[in-house]
């Protein structure tokens, strides 16, 4: 039996650190880009109604494990999903609830520490007077080692252990420390996002330059807006837009699980996950849609939007436009724009480290300060390589191989696999007439029955669609041609990027196959190797976490035998 015994200060705390999970740096960086590349209006419907019948069943099915994994002790996903299927297998499933966690915590305070470091630089001024080629090319003197944008030797890493200590600290102070730090965090980032939100829908056609006299902020706005209806025949935007609701969500991660286990077992779970998940859908499609896209289409113009939309901007972009402001608004913009940031992406790595916290706490015993610097310490040996391998292209863009890597297979795939998992253990092995009466115990609200039967075969047959619509992604995304192939005789064409070719490094391959210049296809042959090395230091996780589970696990059985003489 575990001895950890904290729990949730406040409901408003618990709600507000639920929200600060979900709420993160995919709101503001990642779903605007993947509005624009889905064509705008496209996406908004598909991902409207995937946030209906994927990302609440799953809120849902995800706090009612959590709560009912708590009620026995376990704040972990291996032995909470151990506690609602016979089988032993569960359990190692239940890694991917600890190893994703640990994976994109890696990279992500990465990330945050990019945040940290540019608000210093808005509030000493550097961008001021900057042009937009200075600014992106700043972006990319930062990322490399070697070079200093302030003359601090190895710069990205020095922020990024400042970072990863600032979270390890607030993690040694337990639940309190994450909820104290909801409180502020949640609160400024709606504060500062409501700031440039506004700026963002007043701008109008003031943003006109004499480089883009059409610019016009509204174009943003009208087009990421403007519903289009031939959407929902597309399976690709489908794909990105349930690819998004998982981002967002922090769903199928295991991070909900932890933090519902903690709660009381009469407590309302499901009033409060639909809170903290509309909490998020507001911050996500109304503070989201209102900053990156109008502010650059009000200056740059919607066509430029279009073509160079990407998860770079934010660093690359929005320095140059909010210098446009003035030098002394500019500078608060940039404060609130990347504090915003920071803000979103703290809340949400705190969370990622609870569940190896819960675990090593509930099965060896550790303290909350051990188990928290445990957690540190992790994540800085496999985040080092997402900070210092990288190799820079001819036009002196740093391509983050790690970074890269650990995104995809630990960001998304992984994800979607866990969740799948746990969706069918719930509904199909758990049970739906038991996991709808724990989801409804303590209710606060009355959950329409018509959900009861999205969870047991809407939200799994779409992930399982999810998943290997991913796995055998056609040739160019063009999935009428791949069936007419395959029923003609011509077989199934597979994109580059479907896992199955993804795997075999085949885009890569390719490139390389088809390079002249011997200093291209050494690099090629580097950055195989590095794909192949990211890919091993994953595994090996999954692998080290697995075998500890199953180390607790036997200690679990002798507990049990003894209790039992």
């Amino acid at each position: 039996m575990s001895t950890n015994k904290e729990a949730w200060g406040s409901r408003i705390g618990l709600i507000l650190a639920m929200a600060g999970n979900a709420v993160g740096l995919g709101n503001f960086l990642r779903f605007p880009v993947q509005a624009v590349q889905n064509g705008g209006g496209a996406f908004i419907i598909p991902y409207l109604v995937c946030f209906v019948l994927m990302g609440i069943p799953i809120l849902w099915i995800e706090w009612s494990m959590g709560r009912f994994g708590g009620k026995g002790g376990n704040h972990s996903t291996p032995f909470i999903l151990d506690t609602m299927g016979k089988a032993r297998f569960w359990k190692y499933f239940g890694v991917f609830g600890i190893f994703t966690n640990i994976a994109v915590a890696s990279y992500y305070c990465y990330i945050e520490s990019w945040t940290m470091s540019y608000v210093f630089h808005s509030i000493s001024g550097t961008f001021t007077g900057m042009e937009q080629g200075a600014v992106a090319d700043f972006f990319n003197t930062y990322l490399t080692i070697g070079k200093s944008t302030t003359g601090i030797p190895y710069e990205a890493v020095v922020f990024y252990v400042i970072c990863l200590a600032l979270n390890t600290y607030i993690l040694s102070r337990g639940l309190k420390g994450v909820e104290r730090a909801a409180k502020i965090g949640v609160p400024m980032l709606l504060i500062f996002g409501a700031f440039l939100a506004f700026r963002g829908l007043t701008l109008g056609t003031d943003g006109a330059s004499a480089m883009h006299p059409d610019s016009n902020a509204w174009d943003g706005l009208n087009f990421l807006w403007t519903p289009q209806f031939d959407s929902l025949s597309n399976p690709t935007v489908w794909l990105a837009a349930a690819g998004q609701m998982f981002f967002t969500l922090s769903v199928g991660m295991g991070t909900v699980h932890c933090y519902a286990s903690y709660i009381k077992s009469k407590d309302d779970i499901a009033l409060n996950a639909v809170s903290a998940g509309f909490m998020n859908e507001f911050v996500e499609v109304v503070l989201g849609s209102l900053i990156v896209i109008p502010i650059a289409a009000g200056y740059l113009g919607i066509d430029w939007v279009k073509e160079n939309a990407g998860f770079g901007m934010a660093f690359q972009t929005m320095p140059y436009l909010f210098d446009q402001w003035g030098s002394v608004i500019s500078n608060l913009a940039g404060v609130f724009w990347f504090g915003l940031l920071f803000f979103a992406g703290i809340t949400s790595s705190l969370a990622m480290g609870t569940p190896w916290m819960g675990f090593m706490q509930d099965e060896f015993s550790f303290s909350r300060k051990s188990a928290a610097w445990s957690f540190g310490l992790i994540i800085l040996m496999f985040g080092l390589p997402t900070v210092l391998i990288y190799q820079v292209a001819t036009n002196g863009v740093v391509d983050q191989i790690f970074f890269n890597e650990y995104d995809y297979w630990a960001g998304t795939m992984s994800l979607v696999v866990f969740a799948t998992a746990e969706a069918v253990l719930f509904a199909w092995i758990f049970g739906m007439k038991r996991g709808w009466a724990e989801l409804l115990s303590g209710s606060d609200m009355k959950v329409p029955v018509f959900f009861k039967y999205v969870m047991m075969y809407v939200t799994p047959l779409l992930l399982m669609a999810v998943f290997f619509g991913s796995l055998f992604l056609p040739q160019g995304g063009d999935w009428a041609s791949a069936f007419s192939g395959l029923f003609s005789g011509n077989g199934w064409q597979l994109d580059n990027n479907s896992i199955i070719l993804m795997l075999q490094n085949t885009g890569l391959k390719e490139t390389m196959a088809a390079a002249s210049n011997p200093e291209e296809i050494a690099r090629l042959t580097q950055k195989i190797n590095y794909v192949n090395a990211a890919r091993g230091l994953l595994v090996s996780l999954f692998l080290g976490i697995s075998i500890l589970v199953y180390i607790a696990y036997l200690k679990r059985q002798k507990n049990l035998k003894t209790e039992t003489i």
